[in-house]
């Protein structure tokens, strides 16, 4: 139980960054203006993951696919940015 928390605590923080960020600067405009409501959304998907990470069996698997869908997504953010496809 306290692997599949802290699954949701770590890796689950930032996969919820990487989607937010996603989001973020998928919203035409600047990302200045989705400031403020990316910060309150970071929240909700935060304790959406959190809660999601006690479906899985087991720590082991929680913690493998959060970690690895947070590599992605902050991966495609790292790949945005070093084609120049956001600032």
């Amino acid at each position: 139980m306290w692997a599949r928390a802290f699954a949701g605590i770590v890796p689950g923080f930032l996969l919820s960054a990487g989607i937010i960020g996603l989001i973020t600067f998928a919203v035409p405009g600047p990302w200045q203006g989705t400031l403020v409501a990316g910060v309150i959304a970071f929240f909700v998907v935060w304790m959406a993951v959190m809660g999601a990470s006690f479906q899985f069996a087991n720590g082991k698997r929680a913690w493998a696919w959060l970690s690895s869908l947070a590599v992605a997504a902050l991966g495609a953010l790292w790949l945005l940015q070093s084609l120049g496809w956001v600032k």
